[in-house]
């Protein structure tokens, strides 16, 4: 534990609270031979959270692919009645 500790600002009763809490969580395992304790990740434990962000993902780029045509939208109708206001202005050739 103490060369998982040593590139953190923390006591070490502190990294092993975070330890535990992960350990419970399932991403990590570790195991106690002798006096040495060694952590394992768990990679498949993220499995969970890589669905739940690609759903966030997929939801948000719909929201800002709709306000994306909301803008253009309020922009082109801004740009009419502009026209409309001032008439449209003829090319002089």
């Amino acid at each position: 534990m103490s060369e998982l500790a040593w590139p953190f600002v923390m006591a070490m009763p502190t990294l092993l609270q975070h330890l535990h809490v992960l350990e419970e969580s399932r991403l990590i395992r570790t195991e106690k031979v002798g006096r040495v304790r060694t952590c394992e990740m768990e990679p498949a434990a993220l499995g969970p959270a890589e669905t739940w962000i690609a759903q966030q993902r997929a939801i948000w780029e719909s929201r800002l692919d709709r306000m994306e045509v909301y803008v253009a939208d309020l922009h082109r109708k801004g740009r009419q009645r502009k026209e409309r206001k001032h008439g449209k202005r003829r090319k002089s050739g």
